[in-house]
């Protein structure tokens, strides 16, 4: 039984996604995602400006004159939604966890996915597999989405996307659409793994960031936990020499992330938890229709 707190929440969700869908994203995860492939519809005859690559040959032959196949797309997807339940994205420094951004993400995707007759699955993993809802439809499917990802208990605190993608890989069996919304603190085999899921799928990584991450302020000395391993460090934040190693740290890391992703065939998106990420989304929508217009 879901407290009523976190009914209101899901239904906060909801309501600010069910928005975001209508007002920001119409129309555009339409444009940004091609069906799964192109399916034959008829044979008719040539025209003056029909593609001479499309001509069937042999009712061209029987027929005496020129004749074309014709084909539709096929526009119902699978969205796999692969959501990370790690310790870390316990964290923020606003008013929201990473986890909550990422259901919030979820239901948004969920929604855009629905909204174009696809279906939609969900896979939460840590550094194995947590919980798994095969691909379906409707509003009361993307409800029980955005439930699942707030309310599941996961077993492991680690974090690791291998698991989770040969999971992946053995219950899908046509191309999909796959989304990693995590924070991207994987292990190298975790990019290698998610490489070779991008040969057969579209994959795109949704990595989240708190601004504080990035952005060290000068608070003494903190006692650093990194709460997957546990492991404690003493950071001495008043010294500016330290916070600018850190920063430049971090963005090193992320920029290297990045080129891994790019160069496994994978559509990076770095989002922070401390902006509206619909307008990020937005944008990301806009350049992968670009790109597919060329």
């Amino acid at each position: 039984m879901l407290s009523q707190e976190m009914l209101r929440k899901i239904r906060a969700i909801e309501i600010r996604t069910r928005h975001i869908v209508t007002e920001v994203l119409a129309g555009q995860y339409h444009s940004a995602f091609k069906g799964s492939g192109m399916e034959f519809e008829e044979v008719r005859e040539y025209f003056p400006g029909d593609d001479v690559r499309s001509i069937d040959w042999n009712v061209t032959a029987r027929m005496r004159h020129p004749f074309i196949k014709t084909y539709r797309e096929e526009r119902e997807l699978t969205v796999f939604l692969v959501v990370d339940l790690s310790k870390s994205l316990e964290f923020g420094s606003g008013e929201k966890l990473k986890r909550d951004i990422a259901a919030e993400l979820a239901a948004v995707l969920a929604l855009a996915a629905i909204r174009n007759q696809d279906k939609v699955a969900l896979l939460l993993h840590t550094d194995q597999v947590e919980h798994y809802i095969p691909a379906g439809k409707g509003p009361r499917h993307v409800l029980r989405v955005v439930r699942d990802i707030l309310t599941r208990q996961p077993e492991s605190k680690g974090t690791d996307l291998q698991p989770a993608l040969t999971f992946l890989n053995r219950v899908s069996h046509h191309k999909s659409v796959v989304f990693l919304i995590g924070d991207g603190l994987y292990p190298a085999p975790s990019l290698q793994a998610a490489g070779l899921t991008a040969r057969r799928h579209d994959v795109v990584s949704i990595t989240l960031h708190d601004p504080r991450e990035r952005e060290w302020v000068s608070a003494g000395l903190i006692d650093w936990i990194d709460p997957e391993t546990g492991v404690r460090t003493l950071v001495d934040t008043s010294s500016a020499a330290v916070r600018a190693a850190l920063q430049t740290r971090q963005q090193q890391w992320m920029d290297q992330y990045e080129r891994e992703l790019r160069r496994g065939g994978i559509d990076p998106l770095s989002i922070s938890t401390g902006e509206p990420y619909e307008f990020a989304l937005a944008k990301f929508f806009r350049q992968r229709t670009a790109r597919r217009g060329k």
